[in-house]
């Protein structure tokens, strides 16, 4: 939309969505202004596939962990590797990058040690953030990570990690109780 700045500010006070929404009033060289209104639910889109395969992981367990990435052309959350039901831990830290932000789901199940040992199991979210990633990479993957746990309903632990030692078994053990 095509505005002077002082039809800009005029738009901006008039439009009932400003408080649901950022705008942006942006100037070029030619004295022109336009406004572009951003929704306040930031972070990237989360692809359909992503959706689906947390639900198979959820609900059949068909999966033991799924890989995330952010496709920054397609401005989308998408899958990046599933791990089959047989694969542990060790192979789930063996699938993810060093020096590559990503996000993960792990299937962990364990025996209680309390008087009635008893079989549990939680689904972990981990946002891994290395130290070596770029900045960039890193203001992303931050941005976008309420919108990525608010897309799949039902991780019951979230663990943020910069290296390997934050997401040490013992780590996500002491996070389940």
């Amino acid at each position: 939309m095509k505005l002077t700045r002082h039809n800009a500010i005029a738009v901006i006070c008039k439009s009932i969505e400003v408080k649901f929404a950022y705008l942006l009033v942006l100037g070029n060289d030619e004295g022109e202004w336009r406004v572009d209104m951003a929704n306040a639910a930031s972070g990237m889109a989360v692809h359909d596939d992503c959706k689906l395969r947390f639900l198979e992981l959820k609900a059949k367990r068909t999966h033991r962990f799924i890989i995330y990435k952010i496709e920054e052309k397609q401005k989308q959350v998408i899958v990046e590797k599933v791990g089959e039901p047989t694969q542990n831990y060790d192979d789930f830290t063996a699938s993810l990058p060093a020096d590559e932000c990503r996000y993960a789901v792990y299937d962990f199940d364990f025996v209680t040690c309390g008087e009635l040992p008893e079989k549990q199991d939680f689904l972990h979210c981990l946002v891994l953030s290395p130290d070596t990633a770029r900045i960039r990479s890193k203001m992303i993957y931050a941005s976008s990570k309420d919108r990525f746990k608010r897309e799949l309903d039902g991780i019951q632990v979230e663990l943020q990690a910069t290296d390997p030692t934050e997401m040490d078994l013992d780590v996500i053990k002491s996070r389940a109780y």
